[in-house]
């Protein structure tokens, strides 16, 4: 570690977070390493991902940020990173992880703890009703005046859901719950996959007023799966359109949230003003659906539907103390997005004014990336192909492969090599050295920070895939899938116990038992800053 790079001490990290004053505490391992254990509100950006997450995560270049690993060597390479992006306010936590842990502070393990830790908190505080799944069962099985509205992403819903459940993605709940519960008599139940977001989901339509009676569906699809029950697989069900009555109704109700949490409101003038400031992180979120954003949205706005918004604060928002500007297009999900923000802590703020006129831009986002050191060379898949053809079984040609552990699972390019950047050199001992390298990922983006590395390390030349794997795709060229070659271990992504089917009963279980302790952790942690309504 140079010796240039100033430190910071646990002490002083939990003094700026008390304090409100904003700050980045940035745990550089892998996820699934970071996912044991971390500070509550330490993000997670891998070492190896920095030069394609930080400009977009940490928008303004001089905020204090903290780095710290456990004792894995990844601090120095990613200083050296954040410097490299014009990163000028960058420390060191003191002593790494150990320093937090010796120094009497909490650690949380799992990932997004600061939401899920919040609606235990919520939980905890309002008394947030709810409905074991054998309670449910029942209900659905004496065909009830029920209606259970999964509070989900719509891919999570569509893996694994509850039995004649509806998609209806966290901040959608209050401009659309009504439109399928018309009768105040219809009892609402809202599920996830574990709790957060059924919490948050059903104290949202308490708090907006709903007539109907509102329950969390306990524990969610965990809560479903351990009590024997069937879900179902493949579902897409959906919200029905709102009309325009039923969603000035909605407005109300969720200004009326915004309001007593302490949201505030925002002029396009002082958005202007925001941006000019030197001394502030601003956070803009557009909190619609992906698909409206592409549709038209206004510029300089990221995409972030508001209920994963409230889900991932420590992934959208790295910067603890930061503002966060939200905007939508019907004043019900920015709103309510905003008051659940503004509980957690946040400095929320929601734009006013806006005119039909204003989303005027179309398409993803533009996001800019800094230039690779040292030149790559780019070679197409039909080079690349004919090179393995002719190479045949002599391995003349090694092809590195950087996308996430999942992708390469799923599907690869035949003979490639899985390699987590931050684990290169690890991985360059275990595969045979070769003539020449390609790199690789999804897009080759990520791929062509790790060229100069590979060759600095080989001395051979190196060569990025045009395009990626995914033009190899496209290209209709061979693809293998599974483990078939892992130079590094599958930590960059954290299994969670609720994703998926196959989860062991155990796993979910123990994930439960952990939710249930979060409440006790926050007290003894001391810097969430939570209140409720």
């Amino acid at each position: 570690m140079s010796n240039a790079t100033p430190q910071l001490t646990p002490q002083d990290i939990r003094q700026a977070l008390m304090a409100g004053e904003e700050i980045a505490l940035l745990d550089v391992r892998e996820e699934a390493p970071f996912a044991q254990g971390h500070p509550l509100w330490a993000a997670n950006l891998p070492a190896g991902r920095i030069e394609i997450e930080a400009w977009q995560r940490l928008p303004r270049r001089d905020v204090r940020i903290a780095v710290y690993d456990n004792g894995e060597g990844l601090v120095e390479a990613a200083v050296q990173r954040l410097h490299a992006l014009g990163y000028t306010q960058v420390h060191v936590l003191e002593g790494g992880l150990a320093g937090w842990q010796n120094a009497g502070y909490e650690l949380f393990i799992d990932v997004n703890v600061p939401s899920k830790s919040f609606g235990e908190w919520l939980e905890a505080e309002r008394h947030t009703p709810s409905l074991a799944a054998e309670e449910v069962q029942q209900l659905l099985d004496a065909n009830a005046d029920v209606v259970v509205l999964d509070a989900r992403r719509f891919d999570e819903y569509q893996t694994m859901s509850i039995p004649g459940g509806v998609s209806v993605p966290g901040a959608e709940l209050v401009l659309r719950a009504q439109a399928l519960a018309p009768d105040p008599k219809t009892h609402i139940v809202v599920n996830c996959a574990g709790r957060t977001r059924s919490l948050i989901g059903t104290q949202s339509l308490i708090n907006a007023g709903l007539p109907n009676r509102v329950s969390a569906l306990r524990n969610g699809t965990i809560g479903w799966l351990l009590a024997g029950q069937q879900l179902d697989h493949g579902a897409d069900r959906r919200a029905p359109v709102v009309d325009e009555l039923a969603r000035s109704e909605a407005a109300e109700r969720a200004r009326a949230v915004a309001d007593r949490a302490g949201v505030r409101r925002a002029t396009r003038a002082q958005l202007d003003q925001f941006g000019e400031e030197s001394t502030r992180t601003t956070y803009r979120f557009d909190v619609r659906s992906a698909e409206e954003y592409l549709a038209g949205h206004l510029a300089g706005f990221r995409n972030y539907p508001g209920g994963q918004l409230v889900q991932e604060t420590d992934h959208a928002a790295p910067v603890r103390g930061a503002r966060i500007v939200l905007v939508d297009d019907d004043g019900v999900r920015a709103n309510m997005s905003a008051s659940w923000l503004a509980q957690m802590g946040w400095e929320a703020w929601v734009l006013d004014g806006v005119d039909a006129g204003d989303w005027n831009e179309t398409g993803a986002a533009a996001t800019t990336y800094p230039e690779p050191a040292g030149a790559v060379q780019d070679i197409t898949v039909q080079t690349l192909a004919g090179w393995l053809d002719a190479d045949g079984s002599s391995g003349r040609t090694a092809v590195l492969d950087f996308t996430g552990s999942a992708s390469y699972v799923q599907r690869h390019i035949p003979s490639a090599w899985f390699v987590l950047r931050s684990q290169l050199a690890q991985a360059l001992e275990a595969i045979p050295k070769a003539e020449r390298y390609v790199v690789t990922c999804g897009t080759s983006l990520l791929a062509r920070y790790a060229a100069q590395a590979v060759a600095e390390a080989t001395g051979a030349p190196v060569y990025a895939l045009a395009g990626g794997t995914q033009a190899w795709i496209a290209a209709g060229l061979p693809l293998e899938e599974g483990e078939t070659r892992l130079a590094s271990p599958r930590i960059d992504r954290y299994r969670r116990p609720y994703e998926g089917t196959q989860a062991p009963r155990s796993a979910m279980q123990a994930y439960l038992d952990w939710e249930f302790g979060l409440v006790d952790q926050l007290k003894a942690d001391g810097t969430h800053g939570f209140n409720t309504l």
